[in-house]
Formats: structure tokens, sequence, C-alpha cells
């Protein structure tokens, strides 16, 4: 029996694509909270990044890049982490996520590990390229490649299971 899986591309004008990115920013500021019990664990679990990803892919650009911009700007009002110094970055990475994962998405139709991992090495390639740019540090700009792969492994196997749940919704 195949599974009915049910992708969305919610426009701007419609309610639902606030109550649904309001949820999504919710779980990115709980996310990290739990993560950074573990010393860290928000370099090594990359969790401001995981309900973007689910948000953007489920539901489209509009509730992607919602998701994307204000939960690391509501993470540092409210828990000063990210720190200001790093916000940019993350941003960038989190809009080229977004992006990339309604891309995939839209290309695949359905959940895809591939669609996902796709999305992931976007953000992370992409991302890697224009935090060194702005860092002038290539060893800071490969961090979460050598800090955070558990982050990118929760993300991919993560991510595919919580959309996998998620397809009949």
């Amino acid at each position: 029996m195949a599974t009915i899986t049910k992708l969305y591309s919610l426009s701007l004008n419609n309610t639902k694509t606030y109550l649904i990115a309001t949820v999504f920013i919710a779980c990115n500021l709980l996310l990290p909270q739990l993560a950074h019990l573990v010393p860290q664990g928000g370099f090594i679990f990359l969790p401001i990044y995981f309900f973007t990803l689910i948000a953007a892919y489920k539901y489209g650009i509009h509730v992607g890049l919602l998701t994307a911009v204000l939960s690391p700007i509501a993470n540092n009002l409210l828990f000063s982490m990210p720190p200001s110094a790093v916000l940019p970055a993350i941003i960038i990475k989190s809009v080229i996520l977004a992006i990339a994962a309604a891309v995939a998405a839209k290309k695949f139709g359905k959940v895809s590990i591939i669609g996902i991992l796709m999305a992931i090495l976007a953000y992370q390639v992409i991302g890697t390229g224009i935090e060194w740019a702005m860092t002038q540090s290539f060893f800071v700009a490969i961090q979460d490649f050598r800090i955070g792969f558990p982050g990118m492994l929760i993300q991919l196997f993560g991510g595919y299971l919580v959309l996998k749940a998620l397809a009949k919704v």
C-alpha cells in the first residue's frame, strides 16, 4: 500500500501560512533549548535548522522562509543564542535551507531521502562558502562539517521520519 503524501505550497495571503509557521518557530525555540543541555549541543546537533527543513519541505517556501528568518531572531532575542555575531550567517544558511527544501519537495513531489539530502547539502555547501566570505576564516566556515555532522544526520534521518509521520496531514 502506497503512502499518500500531501505537500503544500501555502501563500502569504493565507492565514494558515502564519499559523503553521508559528508552530514551527515555536518548535525551533524549544529544540535548541534541549540541544543546549548538552555541552556544545548547538554546534553538534544544529537544532535551529531542523524545523526549518520540515516547514519548507512540507508546507512550501513561504512557511519555510518565515521559519528560517524568525526562528534565529526569536532565539537570539529570547535566549541570546545564537549570539548576535553569528546571527547573519545562521539566517543566511536557514534561508538557503528553506529554499532548497521547498525546491526539493516540489521536484520530488513526495518525501524523499534524496531530496532531503540535497537540501541539506545545498544549505551546507553554499552556506559554508558564504560564511567563509563573511568571516574570512575557512576553519570557522567548515565548523558544521567538523562538529555538526551528527546534526546533519539528525536532519536527514529525523527529518525523513518526521516528514513521513506528517505525510497524511
